[in-house]
């Protein structure tokens, strides 16, 4: 299981092994101060970096000069953000060339605010594919992943997924729309959490969309960790129209009755992701859990439907970049896969009026699913995390496209409904590398997964990257 190309910073310094809750009881306890913390997760953040590239730009100067002492459920705790929202002081660069000349944002995105609220000391921020449209950072240079630095890290959240996962920081934002924050979870060994639509203040970008498919998250090392942060944020902002989430603090004694589908629509599951599988059914079932095989409850149109739509996105930020992403958005420099999808959507735009009302009406079929599961379990990808190189945008378009499909196949049916759905690491494939599993459960119902999360926790406590070595 282990490999000569892990690459991690843990070490006996100020972080340990320490999740974020234990930090921040550190730190009010006096027995760490905050200088301490930023201190260590600077010099890890310098160790690893240059192995993984995951950082866009970093804040370490102003960091280091911040004295006032921040308040919030993570007061004090070093993060990254993802550069494809705004962070005043920063230029927003959403992972594109087009944008390099970007000028610093004047103001933080309302998202921002929210998140900050928490306390957050913010390291910098983190980097990701081309607007969010892959799911690898490729290009100019790969974001590699600290498993093994010859494959992906995911994406689009790929740079917060590769610091978590090295230790350099034990919290980072990611944002998730079409599995940009399970996504690199899974292949990083970390917990993602998809909320449901609306959990959260929406970004600026968000809510201009049409249909509204980017939820805002974090990945974490510990299920607590993910737990708490979605207690803080409840704190500043709650969604009448949602159930509370509450802070989840241990696993629930109700056993539940969970559908497991072990195929997408479009490719069998491979031989290690399916016995991976296999062993999540057994533990499930001696836990008590009432588990049925199901079919995937998502309609064979969405298949076309959710590129079609995903194609749509690029072809507007292409034409109206510099109305609707920044004036200085220079579209010719936008990388091949892009301008494939732009052009994809040209021929198949025709289309977009059935297909926009298809996934509108999506919502509903989701949870006419859970009328008789309380969750669905199914693999986060077809087939184990993939080299860098095979998702890189600078291919032929439609093999890329294929290979997309027949890797994320199961991801994007939660963003067009709404859904919340979960990435937990429950295995590893022989490579070393982790392998996750998506836990889906009905809209606004978080805190079932949280629970479930915390149990599966407690019973085969997730491998770590400093013990793989």
């Amino acid at each position: 299981m282990s490999n000569n190309k892990i690459i991690h910073a843990f070490t006996d310094d100020a972080l340990g092994n320490h999740d974020a809750v234990a930090l921040t009881q550190l730190l009010r306890d006096k027995k760490l101060s905050q200088k301490e913390i930023i201190e260590a997760s600077i010099a890890r953040a310098q160790k690893v970096d240059p192995s993984i590239n995951a950082i866009e730009i970093d804040n370490y100067s102003r960091i280091r000069q911040a004295n006032t002492p921040s308040t919030g459920i993570f007061a004090g705790i070093p993060t990254f953000i993802k550069d494809n929202i705004d962070l005043k002081g920063f230029p927003t660069r959403c992972g594109s060339q087009g944008l390099k000349t970007a000028k610093a944002v004047k103001k933080d995105d309302a998202f921002t605010r929210q998140y900050l609220q928490q306390g957050f000391m913010v390291m910098g921020k983190s980097r990701l594919p081309e607007f969010g449209l892959n799911p690898s950072t490729e290009l100019p240079i790969p974001t590699r992943n600290p498993w093994h630095i010859d494959y992906t890290a995911g994406g689009s959240s790929s740079g917060s997924a590769a610091l978590v996962a090295a230790g350099v920081t034990p919290i980072a934002h990611g944002n998730d729309g079409g599995g940009s924050v399970r996504i690199p979870a899974a292949c990083c060994g970390l917990i993602g959490l998809k909320p449901s639509r609306g959990r959260s203040i929406d970004t600026h970008a968000a809510r201009s969309l049409p249909i509204n498919i980017v939820s805002e998250g974090v990945m974490t090392r510990s299920v607590r960790d993910t737990a708490h942060f979605w207690a803080g944020m409840e704190q500043s902002y709650k969604n009448p129209k949602l159930a509370p989430i509450g802070l989840v603090e241990h696993p629930n004694k109700r056993r539940l009755k969970i559908g497991v589908a072990f195929d997408s629509l479009t490719a069998p599951t491979d031989a290690e992701t399916r016995q991976t599988l296999v062993n999540a059914v057994k533990l499930l079932d001696s836990m008590g859990h009432h588990i049925e095989e199901v079919t995937i409850p998502t309609p064979q149109s969405f298949v076309n439907d959710f590129p079609l739509y995903w194609s749509m996105l690029a072809f507007s930020i292409l034409h109206f970049g510099r109305v609707v992403v920044n004036p200085r958005f220079d579209a010719s420099l936008a990388e091949p896969f892009s301008h494939g999808l732009k052009n994809y959507f040209q021929r198949q735009m025709y289309k977009a009026p059935l297909a926009m009302y298809r996934l509108k009406k999506s919502y509903n079929d989701y949870a006419q699913a859970f009328k008789n599961y309380d969750l669905l379990l199914t693999p986060m990808f077809v087939h184990t995390t993939p080299e860098i190189g095979y998702l890189s945008p600078d291919q032929d378009f439609d093999q890329l496209i294929q290979r997309l499909e027949n890797f994320i196949a199961f991801t994007p049916w939660n963003n067009a409904t709404g859904g919340p759905a979960v990435s937990l690491p429950m295995g590893m494939s022989n490579n070393g590398l982790p392998i996750g599993l998506q836990f889906s459960a009905n809209h606004g119902q978080e805190r079932v997964l949280l629970e479930l999360a915390y149990e599966i926790e407690q019973a085969t406590p997730w491998l770590r990257i400093q013990d793989a070595v």
